[in-house]
């Protein structure tokens, strides 16, 4: 098969969909891999790595999306809709239920589209949003520490504290692997955590991990209400595979939270659960709203490349060997890539995607 490999175009995104050792490991399948010349430059990786690897070297971007499969790291931008065309096959992450531009000229043009955020396991696990979700949660702490401080318009809370001071506190709406691992480094600092999550057996799960050290709270409405105007950092870490999230905190109680707290949604590009926050970039990564900083970088894991780029291979890598040994076939063998098919041939093929846009979906 022949792969194409697109420099990232979305605002300082320097994470590349594959890695040299990843091309090597194609090659040495008998596929051809195409790279944009500097495809892999932000995460480390230079031109030369990937000529050594097999690749050959590419400066337009139109060649690298003209392959049988194109394998990307984010969402395909709108000046890249134009390379669709129904004989490709494209594997990225998509988070369709907040793209509808992006579904429609996905639907238009016949291409068959992967999704790594809904590849799912037989045991409901999603093995390719994990690492990214692993890097996003720690981010989140270290980011939210970052613009606590005054001079980045925040509280001028240290979350650690010190002796004879109380430390921040940070509330985590979500206990998934996004929400475990923002605890695990706030812990780290001795910030005060709390985790509302819905899911009695999660909550039991993280006592074994954290213990006295995190407050556990189930989540309700009245709990939300309770706790977040007391947060210093509250991080949204909810998500529901394909779909939109729902919204827990409403405008009215993000105006209860002390000027110059901080709101991080790490699932901001699944639409998010807080209703003020919205989409922005590392360029202009925060807003101020009712005096709280909100932080909204849907790539959040770009700001750590080289980390982000391997972990994310080392677990894309054994799907894309499938896809392309076996094209479209691959998606019949492997009942965990088939869950990643979201649309292909004109139509939505994922039942949450289909529920988030119902009038684009034949009755």
């Amino acid at each position: 098969m022949r792969i194409g490999l697109p420099q990232e175009i979305k605002d300082q995104e320097f994470r590349v969909g594959l890695t040299p050792a990843s091309v090597q490991a194609l090659a040495q399948r008998g596929h051809q891999v195409v790279v944009e010349e500097n495809a892999g430059r932000g995460a480390g990786f230079t031109n030369g790595d990937y000529a050594t690897a097999g690749a050959t070297l590419v400066s337009d971007p139109a060649i690298a999306w003209s392959q049988d499969m194109v394998v990307k790291v984010k969402e395909p931008q709108s000046s890249e809709y134009g390379y669709f065309r129904d004989d490709l096959l494209l594997f990225t992450y998509l988070h369709l239920a907040a793209e509808p531009a992006l579904t429609e000229a996905l639907m238009a043009s016949g291409v068959s589209a992967i999704a790594y955020e809904t590849v799912m396991s037989a045991d409901g696990k999603l093995p390719l949003l994990t690492p990214m979700s692993i890097i996003a949660g720690r981010l989140a702490v270290q980011f939210g520490a970052r613009y606590l401080e005054k001079q980045q318009g925040g509280r001028g809370v240290l979350l650690g504290g010190v002796p004879g001071v109380q430390p921040g506190r940070v509330v985590i709406l979500g206990g998934g692997i996004v929400g475990t691992e923002a605890a695990r480094i706030a812990v780290g600092l001795g910030a005060q955590v709390q985790i509302l999550d819905i899911n009695l057996d999660r909550l039991s799960y993280l006592e074994t991990l954290f213990g006295s050290r995190v407050e556990l709270l189930y989540s309700t409405s009245a709990q939300i209400e309770r706790v977040v105007p007391e947060a210093d950092l509250l991080i949204g870490a909810v998500l529901i595979p394909g779909r939109k999230a729902p919204t827990l905190v409403n405008k009215a109680l993000v105006a209860q939270m002390r000027p110059g707290s901080v709101i991080i949604d790490v699932a901001v590009d699944q639409g998010g659960c807080i209703e003020t926050l919205r989409p922005t970039s590392h360029t202009q990564p925060t807003y101020m709203e009712s005096g709280v900083v909100h932080f909204g970088v849907p790539n959040m894991p770009g700001a750590a490349p080289w980390t982000a780029t391997q972990a994310l291979n080392n677990s894309t890598l054994p799907y894309v060997l499938k896809l392309a040994d076996q094209g479209e076939d691959a998606l019949n063998k492997d009942a965990a890539l088939a869950q990643g098919l979201n649309v292909a041939r004109g139509k939505i093929v994922h039942p949450a995607v289909q529920e988030a846009f119902p009038v684009m979906v034949p009755a």
